[in-house]
């Protein structure tokens, strides 16, 4: 079911022109910020993959691929929904030493998601992934990589600002870290998503950490499938957004699983059918590079940079009839 929230008196600060020439701005800027960053070399990357290579990443495990059949081949193949494990076989196949990695335009098909003022079905993303080493598999580097990614988007908000100097974006290089468990424990009686806006409303900018396993509770924080994230090595990277005055994630991102996480945490969600994948299969038996990664949402940076009340303003996708009512009667104006 779709929502929408409509900011009182809203009105974009830039024209429909200046957006798009914002936009171009954005994403030029932040590939060249996050690729000195994170020493990342930009790879050509899939819009489909064969379902049997396990290589399609499975969400919450319960979102249908859009899937479609090839004349020629005769086989089936499924639109993307990430490109998180398609990265790490890369990194392998291309032989990216430890230290280096590749970043990608990713653009993916999720029929199933709720369309919201931050969600469309249609997905794009800067998805990234490094080659690294068991020294560096540990929580140190993992902070280290996202203040990183924090500092590169901000150096990204600041010369936007020089380029339009109305937008109000003000952005925090202070990055906290919390846990999905000390989130639960200094709010045990909201739900999640309200733990994240009553954090960040005093915070301005976190890295929420360890999602996908069940908190002391019984609930999980969040659903992460198995096969990618280290769930206690892992997290979303989150600013205040002022505008819609929430907590507003542009990153999803971790150390990915080695064999051990791995075999748990396909046991953990019930998955154990996707150890016959080749993906899979290679992980299990350490053929594959220990690796960080994450995707950075380009629609959602572009949203949050623009201050833009609905992720329709700075992509084209298609709407249902109740959001493009209600934006027309709150004055956004969409793509």
């Amino acid at each position: 079911m779709s929502t929408l929230v409509a900011p009182k008196n809203y009105r974009s600060v830039l024209t429909v022109y200046e957006t798009q020439i914002a936009i171009g701005t954005i994403k030029r800027m932040f590939e060249d910020n996050l690729s000195r960053a994170l020493n990342l070399k930009r790879v050509s990357a899939p819009l489909f993959v064969e379902p049997q290579t396990g290589l399609n990443d499975d969400l919450n495990g319960i979102e249908r691929a859009v899937e479609f059949d090839i004349k020629e081949t005769k086989t089936n193949v499924q639109i993307v929904h990430s490109l998180a494990k398609w990265k790490r076989m890369a990194l392998h196949k291309y032989g990216f030493p430890v230290g280096e990695g590749l970043y990608t335009d990713m653009n993916a098909v999720r029929r199933d998601d709720d369309m919201d003022n931050l969600h469309s079905i249609y997905v794009d993303q800067w998805d990234w992934e490094k080659v690294i080493d068991k020294a560096t598999r540990n929580e140190d580097f993992l902070k280290k990589t996202v203040t990183a990614i924090v500092n590169a988007i901000c150096d990204t908000a600041e010369a936007v600002k020089k380029q339009f100097p109305a937008l109000p974006v003000n952005l925090s290089r202070d990055v906290q870290f919390v846990t999905t468990q000390q989130l639960e424990d200094l709010y045990p009686k909201l739900p999640p998503k309200d733990r994240e806006n009553e954090y960040l409303k005093e915070h301005k900018t976190a890295f929420i950490m360890q999602i996908g396993d069940t908190l002391k509770s019984g609930i999980k924080h969040d659903g992460r499938a198995p096969d990618y994230d280290d769930w206690a090595l892992n997290g979303d990277i989150v600013f205040w957004n002022d505008l819609l005055e929430r907590a507003f994630e542009v990153s999803s991102m971790g150390i990915r699983v080695d064999e051990k996480s791995l075999d748990s945490q396909l046991t953990k969600a019930d998955c154990d059918h996707r150890r016959k994948f080749l993906f899979h299969t290679m992980l299990l038996a350490g053929k594959l590079p220990l690796t960080i990664g994450g995707g950075i949402g380009q629609s959602r940076l572009c949203m949050l940079l623009l201050q833009k009340a609905h992720i329709g303003e700075v992509q084209v996708s298609v709407w249902d009839e109740k959001t493009l009512s209600g934006c027309t009667a709150a004055g956004i104006h969409l793509l």
